[in-house]
């Protein structure tokens, strides 16, 4: 189940972060400027909210990396994954900071800050780390480089990249960004990007950071801001001061993302799936594609789960076949035992490809058959503990999802317990694939729907009543 930071669950107050960038690992995306020439090389600040998909932690994935071969700036979560940043001069590592503390979580947001300021008396004051605004003071290893010392970084002769290594190799980043700003010349607080909330004074929130100047010392330095709010541009630099735009490099506008710092949408959880599944398994873009291999099982839920309210999500049928024991449903997280997919168990409520309904092994005629390019939709009533299923925005068997306690052809009418969105595929010897939409899609929509508080970005209508599985949602209706 879900770890969700309390930072994303307020209904509403505060600063909101409209949009991310959401980066598919295997379409090699990045982020690149030349810088127009030599900026402050010894004081600059970064600042970027992260959620990361790490089901692929034994690679390196770079945050920013800029810099020759032997001499460079970079930032980036390697095996575990720990955070590394490090400064190479002279062909020899000057600053090294690796905190004590993994990362891994792909359900939640955090901020990263990392301010440098190598004018600094004290050595440890000239690099500091924060995450979700606190300073980071444990460290499995700490280097840091000598007064005044100037980085390979903001060098006319070599780029800047976000989300890929300097020379492009197999090492790119994999998940969603927003909120991406660099400072050139000021080791800006980082009371500037952030603060505790007044409620729950653990809980770190974004500030609006738009009147930040990103160049303070330089009308044409590189500090950048990035929100990533034009999806036909998303490398606009919309800095203060701000010099030219990022080239996004396979990335497109599909990848802007409505799952935010200040909104957290459900994926599906790469840290829950059935033990009869095996390393064929792919999770993919951003946690919301699952792919098995020909010889494998596959059954993964979502992060969020759920005991109480309405709630509407879309299942894309990439890839299936009509197997009873295979389809998309939810699952009783309390129940549910994961040694097989739940259209095996009694805690599992699954419409399968060949029209059944399937609970506790057994089946039972349902609704239409469905395959490739078929979009299911789920609509999830645990308020009177009743489940409605569509194909292509049509409810089967005459299911009416807003008929509430009378439960109008519902599916099933048995749910209990802590239930979450279930995927299966109980066949092996078959490929299958199965693109989930909580709202906030990684695939193009033709039409367009919105729940009643106006969240999410669905292909078919929502029921009324019904809402998206996002965090602002959960705190006011879960």
């Amino acid at each position: 189940m879900s770890i969700i930071i309390p930072a994303n669950s307020a209904i509403s107050g505060g600063f909101d972060v409209a949009n991310s960038v959401m980066f598919e690992q295997a379409d090699d995306p990045y982020f690149q400027k030349t810088p127009t020439g030599n900026g402050n090389q010894r004081t600059f600040t970064f600042s970027v909210w992260l959620k990361m998909d790490l089901h692929d932690s034994g690679d390196t994935h770079k945050i920013f990396d800029t810099g020759s071969g032997t001499n460079y700036f970079t930032i980036y979560f390697t095996t575990e994954p720990f955070l590394v940043v490090k400064g190479r001069v002279s062909s020899s590592n000057v600053l090294e900071l690796i905190p004590n503390m993994g990362f891994r979580d792909p359900t939640a947001w955090f901020h990263l800050y990392v301010a440098v300021d190598t004018t600094q008396g004290t050595a440890a004051n000239r690099c500091k780390i924060y995450i979700n605004g606190s300073q980071v003071t444990s460290f499995g290893t700490a280097t840091y480089p000598n007064q005044n010392t100037d980085f390979e970084i903001q060098d006319a002769s070599y780029p800047f990249r976000l989300g890929a290594d300097k020379s492009l190799g197999d090492e790119h980043y994999d998940g969603y960004m927003a909120e991406y700003m660099f400072v050139d010349g000021a080791a800006q607080a980082i009371s500037d990007f952030g603060e505790f909330d007044e409620d729950t004074p653990t809980v770190w929130k974004p500030k609006n950071i738009a009147s930040i100047n990103v160049n303070p010392s330089d009308a044409n330095g590189n500090g950048f801001y990035l929100n990533f709010k034009d999806a036909s541009n998303l490398g606009n630099d919309v800095g203060v001061n701000a010099g030219t735009d990022f080239a996004a490099n396979n990335l497109s506008s599909t990848d802007q993302s409505i799952d935010t710092c200040t909104n957290n949408f459900s994926t599906l959880n790469p840290l829950d799936v059935s033990r009869l599944a095996n390393t064929d398994n792919t999770f993919s873009q951003g946690n919301l594609k699952i792919t098995d291999g020909s010889n494998s099982y596959l059954a993964a839920q979502s992060t969020f789960a759920v005991t109480t309210g309405k709630w509407y999500w879309e299942v894309k049928i990439d890839a299936t076949t009509s197997n009873t024991a295979s389809g998309v449903g939810v699952a009783d997280l309390d129940g549910y035992t994961r040694d097989d997919g739940a259209a095996n168990s009694a805690f599992g409520w699954i419409y399968a490809p060949d029209g059944d309904k399937r609970n506790g092994g057994t089946s039972s005629s349902y609704g239409d058959t469905y395959a490739a390019n078929d979009i299911i939709g789920i609509a999830l009533d645990m308020d009177n503990l009743a489940i409605y299923f569509s194909k292509n925005g049509t409810f089967q068997a005459s299911g009416d999802p807003t008929s509430g306690s009378s439960k109008t052809n519902a599916a099933f009418t048995n749910l209990t317990g802590t239930v979450a969105a279930h995927v299966y595929d109980g066949s092996s010897g078959q490929a299958h694939e199965f693109s989930c939409n909580f709202g906030s899609p990684f695939y193009a929509i033709s039409s367009g729907n919105a729940d009643g508080n106006g969240y999410g970005n669905f292909e078919y209508a929502v029921p009324s009543g019904y809402f998206a599985l996002n965090t602002k949602n959960l705190a006011e209706h879960g």
